[in-house]
C-alpha cells in the first residue's frame, strides 16, 4: 500500500500531521495539555471544526486524550493503542498466557537490566514508590493490578530505550491475565521479587536486576503451570465420574 500524497489527504489528516509537528517542535511530553481549539485554529489557519476532526483522528491513534470539560492532552503512551496486537480476540487464554510469558522471559529481564544502567534519580523514586504501593495493596488484600502495571511500565520507561516503550502493551496485557490465572496467591513472592528488582535498579546493578526480574517471572510460570495441571486433572476427574454414572450398556 502506498502512502497518500499531501493532495490526497483530507484537511483533518493534514492538520493532524501539523499538530504532531507542533507537539514535537514544542517538546511537549506525555500528559502535557495542548492549546485550545481557538489557539490551534489561529496557529494553523484552519476552522475550529477542522481542528476538532483532526483531534478525533489523533485520539483514535492514541496520540492525544480528549477530556470533556478539561481539554486535550498528550497521551501517556503516544501512538500506542491499548491492545495493538489484538490479544482481546484470542479465545484460548491459557495458550495466550503461556506464549506471552515466553515473550516476557525474552524481554523483561533485559529491560530491567537496562533500567538499572540508565534510570535517573527521579525514575528510581517513582519505581520505589510504586513498589511500596503494590505491597500495601497486596497486604490489604486489595486489587493491585493497576499499580502492578504502573510498576512494570516505570521500569520499562527507565530503560531509556526508544523501542522498549512500544513493547509495554505486551507486558501490560499479561499482568491482569497472570493475576487471574494464578488466583492472585503469589503475594509474598510478588512483594519479594518486586523489592529485589527495585533495590537492584536503585543500586544501578544490571545483572542483579536482570536476575531478580527473571526470578519474578519464574514464580509466575511455576504457579501458572501448576494451575493448568490442576485444572486439567479436575476436568479429567469430572469426565471419569460422569462416565461412571452413565456406563455404556
Amino acid at each position: 500500500m502506498t502512502n497518500l500524497s499531501d493532495e490526497e489527504k483530507s484537511l483533518p489528516e493534514r492538520l493532524a500531521e501539523d499538530v504532531i509537528a507542533f507537539i514535537l517542535q514544542e517538546h511537549l511530553e506525555p500528559g502535557d495539555k495542548l492549546p485550545n481549539e481557538s489557539v490551534l485554529s489561529e496557529k494553523m489557519g484552519a476552522g475550529r471544526s477542522s481542528i476538532r476532526e483532526a483531534m478525533k483522528l489523533l485520539a483514535s491513534r492514541n496520540i492525544v486524550t480528549i477530556r470533556q470539560g478539561s481539554g486535550t492532552y498528550i497521551a501517556k503512551t503516544p501512538g500506542i493503542v491499548e491492545d495493538p496486537l489484538g490479544f482481546t480476540f484470542i479465545g484460548d487464554k491459557e495458550k495466550l498466557v503461556t506464549d506471552l510469558l515466553e515473550v516476557r522471559f525474552l524481554l523483561e529481564p533485559s529491560i530491567a537490566g537496562m533500567a538499572a544502567s540508565n534510570a535517573t534519580a527521579e525514575d528510581i523514586l517513582r519505581i520505589r514508590r510504586l513498589c511500596l504501593e503494590v505491597e500495601e495493596l497486596l497486604a490489604a488484600g486489595t486489587d493491585h493490578t493497576h499499580k502492578d502495571i504502573e510498576f512494570h511500565t516505570a521500569i520499562a520507561m527507565s530503560s531509556k530505550n526508544l523501542v522498549v516503550p512500544r513493547l509495554i502493551p505486551i507486558i501490560n496485557s499479561t499482568i491482569p491475565l497472570f493475576i487471574e490465572m494464578t488466583g492472585n496467591i503469589l503475594k509474598q513472592e510478588t512483594m519479594e521479587t518486586h523489592r529485589a528488582v527495585t533495590e537492584a535498579i536503585t543500586a544501578h546493578d544490571p545483572i542483579r536486576a536482570h536476575d531478580a526480574m527473571y526470578l519474578h517471572l519464574v514464580y509466575n510460570r511455576s504457579k501458572i503451570t501448576s494451575k493448568f495441571v490442576e485444572r486439567s486433572n479436575t476436568t479429567m476427574q469430572a469426565y471419569e465420574a460422569s462416565n461412571c454414572k452413565h456406563p455404556d450398556i
